[in-house]
C-alpha cells in the first residue's frame, strides 16, 4: 500500500494543468494529496477512495498503452506483408513504428523512475549531507542517460523524416519523365549519400559505452546568435559549427575538432583571431621593451597579458595558442643544438651530468628542511623543490643566440656547460613527470607501502636509464649511417626550392621528437639531438638550415612567450607584491649560491671563471613549471595558493634573469667577447 500511495500520490500532482479548472484549484488538490501521504487532516476513507482513483487511473493508462502496442504490432505484420511495397519503403515503415514503441516505453519508464526516486527521497535523512548527495548523484545520472536516449530518438526521427521526404520527391519523379541532367543530379545525390555514410564514424554510439566515459550537461553557445546585425538563420547557425562553443558546468570551454560532414572544410575562426592579435600586438610591445633595453621576449609576455585573463580576456583558444607555441619550443631547442655540437658535448659531458644532479638534490634536501620547520607535507616539498630547481632552455638559448663564445686552448666554452647541464634538466623533467603518480599515491600512502613505494621510484630510474641509452644507440646509428646520405639528397633536390629543405629538415625534426617520445623521454631532448646530429655534418651545413628555420623559430617563439603571459596575474602580484619579491629573491639567490658551490666542484682549475655566468643562467625558473604546477594542483599534490605562488615567483624569476645575466658577462667576459643578446 504504501508504493501504491506514492504511485498514485505522483500520477495525480504529474496530472496536466488543463484537467483542473484553475492554478487555485490545482494547488489545492497538491496540498490536500500532501496532507492525504502525511495522514493529516483526513479521514481513513478520503484517503482510501483517492488512493484507488489515482491507481484506477494509473492502470487506464497503462491498459491503453497495452492496446497501442498490440495495434502496432499488427501494423507491422500488415506491412511485412504488403507486396505493393519496396524492402525500403517496408524498413522505413516498420522502423517508424519502432520508434513510437520505443517511446511508449519510455515514457512508462520514466513515470517508475520518478516514483522510486521519490521513495528514496522519502526514506532518506535530510540531515545527512551525503546520502542527499548520492541521490543527485543518482537523479543526475538517470537524466542524462535519458537525454541520450531522447536525442537518439530525435536522430532517428530526422532520418526518418529526411526518408520521407526523399521518397515523396521519387514518387513524384516516377509521375514525369526527367531531363539528361536531372537524372545526372540524381545519380551525383545517390553517390554523395553513400559517401557520407562510408566517411561518417558514428563517434558518439562507438565511445558512449566506452569504460570512463561520462555524460555530462553543457551549454553549446553560438557566436552569431547575439548578433542582430548579421539575422543569420537558425539553419545558417547550426551549419557553421567552426564558431560554436560548449561549456560544461565546470567552466571548461570546448571548440569543434573533427565534424560530422568531413566534406565541408571549416575554419575556427576564434584561434585564427587569436593568432592575428598576437601577431599585431607583439610588434608595439617588443619595440617598447628594446627602447629600455630589455630582451624583446619580454614584450611578448607582456602581449599576453594584455590579452589574456587577467586583461583584455580576448584570447579564445587559449589552449590551440599554447599547442602552436610548444613548436617555438621544439625549433629553439633544435637551433640550440645547432650550435651545441658533439663534440662539445663529450667535452662537457660529466660536467652536465653531474651539474644538474647535486643542484636537484640539494634543492630537494634544503626543501625537505624548510618544509619540515613550516610543517609542509614531504610530498609538497619534494615537488615544490624539483619544481623550482629547473631552469629556462629556451630564455638562456635566447641570451646565447648570436653572442660570440672563445673556446680557449684548455678551457671550456661556458655556453657549452650551461646548455649541458639545461639539456640534463630536460632529461630530468621527462623522469619528473613520470615519478608524478607516484607522488600522487606517496600522499595517501601509509608507512607500510614505503618500501614498495622505493622500489617502483627505483625501477622507474631505471626505465629512464634504458631509456636514455635507447636514445643514444638510435643517435649513433643515424650519425652513422643515416644523416650524411639524408641531407646530401635533401640539397641536391632543394637547388633553387627552399620548400624541400626546409620540409626535409622539418620532418626530422618531428621524427627524432617521435622517437624521443615512444621511448619515454622527454619530446625537447629529440628536438636538440636533431640539431647535434645535423650539425655533425660541417659549419656550412648549419650555417645553412640556421638562415632556413630561424624566421620559422622567430614566429613560434613569439607565440610561446605570448602563450606565459596567458598565465600571469598582475593583480595577484601587486596584492602580495611584498611576499613574492621576498620569495624570488630568496629562490634566485639560493639557486645562484649552489650553482657556484656545485660548479666549484666540478669544474676544471683552469676554467672556474665560467661559473659565475653558467650560474647566472641557472638562477631562474623553467617555463615548464606552469606545466608542472597546473598537472600537480589538478591531482591534489598542492593547493590553489601554493600554485599561484609557483606561478608568479616563476614569472618575476624570468624578468630578473636578463639582468643577473648581464651582469655576470660584464664581470667575466672579455669585452671584446661581448656581445648583446635577446
Amino acid at each position: 500500500m504504501k508504493v501504491t500511495g506514492f504511485i498514485s500520490l505522483w500520477m495525480l500532482v504529474s496530472l496536466p494543468c488543463g484537467q483542473l479548472a484553475n492554478p487555485a484549484e490545482h494547488e489545492d488538490v497538491v496540498k490536500h494529496a500532501i496532507k492525504l501521504h502525511r495522514g493529516k487532516g483526513a479521514v481513513i476513507t478520503q484517503r482510501k477512495q483517492w488512493v484507488l482513483e489515482s491507481c484506477r487511473k494509473l492502470s487506464g493508462l497503462l491498459r491503453q498503452k497495452n492496446v497501442v502496442l498490440n495495434k502496432l504490432k499488427n501494423a507491422i505484420r500488415a506491412v511485412e506483408k504488403d507486396a505493393g511495397l519496396s524492402d525500403e519503403e517496408k524498413l522505413f515503415q516498420v522502423h517508424t513504428f519502432e520508434i513510437f514503441q520505443k517511446e511508449l516505453n519510455e515514457s512508462e519508464n520514466s513515470v517508475f523512475q520518478a516514483i522510486h526516486g521519490l521513495q528514496r527521497a522519502l526514506q532518506g535523512d535530510y540531515k545527512d549531507v551525503v546520502n542527499m548527495k548520492e541521490s543527485s548523484r543518482q537523479r543526475l545520472e538517470a537524466l542524462r542517460e535519458a537525454a541520450i536516449k531522447e536525442e537518439m530518438e530525435y536522430v532517428e526521427l530526422l532520418a526518418a523524416e529526411k526518408h520521407q521526404v526523399e521518397a515523396l520527391k521519387n514518387m513524384q519523379h516516377q509521375n514525369k519523365s526527367l531531363s539528361m541532367l536531372d537524372e545526372i543530379l540524381e545519380d551525383v545525390r545517390k553517390a554523395a549519400d553513400r559517401l557520407e555514410e562510408e566517411i561518417e564514424e558514428h563517434a558518439f554510439d562507438d565511445n558512449k559505452s566506452v569504460r570512463g566515459v561520462n555524460f555530462e550537461a553543457v551549454l553549446r553557445v553560438e557566436e552569431d546568435e547575439a548578433n542582430s546585425k548579421r539575422n543569420a538563420s537558425k539553419r545558417e547557425v547550426e551549419d557553421d559549427l567552426g564558431l560554436s562553443m560548449l561549456i560544461d558546468s565546470q567552466n571548461n570551454q570546448y571548440i569543434l575538432t573533427k565534424p560530422r560532414d568531413s566534406t565541408i572544410p571549416r575554419a575556427d575562426h576564434h584561434f585564427i583571431k587569436d593568432i592575428v592579435t598576437i601577431g599585431m600586438l607583439s610588434l608595439p610591445c617588443g619595440w617598447l621593451c628594446t627602447t629600455i633595453g630589455l630582451p624583446t621576449m619580454f614584450g611578448y609576455i607582456i602581449c599576453g597579458v594584455l590579452l589574456g585573463p587577467s586583461g583584455l580576456n580576448s584570447i579564445k583558444s587559449i589552449v590551440q595558442v599554447e599547442t602552436l607555441g610548444e613548436f617555438g619550443v621544439f625549433f629553439t631547442l633544435f637551433l640550440v643544438g645547432l650550435e651545441f655540437s658533439p663534440e662539445r658535448l663529450r667535452k662537457v659531458w660529466k660536467i652536465s651530468l653531474q651539474g644538474p644532479c647535486y643542484m636537484t638534490v640539494l634543492m630537494i634536501a634544503f626543501g625537505l628542511l624548510w618544509g619540515h620547520l613550516l610543517q609542509i607535507r614531504p610530498t609538497q616539498s619534494v615537488f615544490i623543490s624539483t619544481c623550482l630547481s629547473l631552469s629556462s632552455t629556451p630564455l638562456v638559448s635566447r641570451f646565447l643566440a648570436g653572442s660570440v663564445r672563445g673556446d680557449k686552448e684548455g678551457d671550456i666554452d661556458y655556453s657549452s656547460v650551461l646548455l649541458g647541464m639545461l639539456v640534463m634538466q630536460d632529461v630530468q623533467l621527462g623522469l619528473f613527470i613520470a615519478v608524478m603518480p607516484t607522488l600522487i599515491q606517496a600522499g595517501v600512502s601509509t608507512y607500510s607501502s614505503i618500501f614498495k613505494e622505493i622500489l617502483r621510484i627505483l625501477i622507474l630510474i631505471g626505465q629512464i636509464l634504458f631509456s636514455l641509452a635507447a636514445v643514444f644507440l638510435v643517435c649513433l646509428v643515424i650519425k652513422t649511417y643515416l644523416i650524411g646520405p639524408y641531407y646530401r639528397k635533401l640539397h641536391a633536390e632543394s637547388k633553387g626550392n627552399k620548400e624541400i629543405l626546409i620540409l626535409g629538415i622539418t620532418a626530422f625534426i618531428f621524427l627524432m621528437l617521435t622517437i624521443t617520445e615512444l621511448l619515454d623521454v622527454s619530446m625537447e631532448l629529440g628536438c636538440f639531438l636533431a640539431g647535434a646530429l645535423i650539425s655533425s655534418q660541417g659549419h656550412m651545413v648549419t650555417e645553412e638550415i640556421m638562415s632556413c628555420i630561424e624566421p620559422i623559430r622567430d614566429f613560434l617563439a613569439i607565440i610561446f612567450f605570448a602563450s606565459i603571459g596567458l598565465h600571469v596575474f598582475p593583480t595577484f602580484v601587486i596584492y602580495e607584491l611584498t611576499v613574492l619579491l621576498f620569495l624570488t629573491l630568496s629562490v634566485v639567490i639560493m639557486k645562484f649560491v649552489l650553482a657556484v658551490l656545485v660548479l666549484s666542484l666540478i669544474l676544471p682549475k683552469t676554467s672556474q671563471y665560467i661559473k659565475w655566468i653558467v650560474s647566472a643562467g641557472l638562477a631562474q625558473v623553467s617555463e615548464f613549471s606552469f606545466v608542472l604546477g597546473s598537472r600537480a594542483r589538478r591531482a591534489g599534490i598542492i593547493s590553489r595558493e601554493v600554485y599561484l605562488l609557483i606561478l608568479s615567483v616563476t614569472t618575476l624569476s624570468l624578468l630578473l634573469a636578463p639582468a643577473l645575466w648581464r651582469a655576470a658577462i660584464m664581470k667575466c667576459v672579455p669585452r671584446p667577447e661581448r656581445r648583446s643578446s635577446t
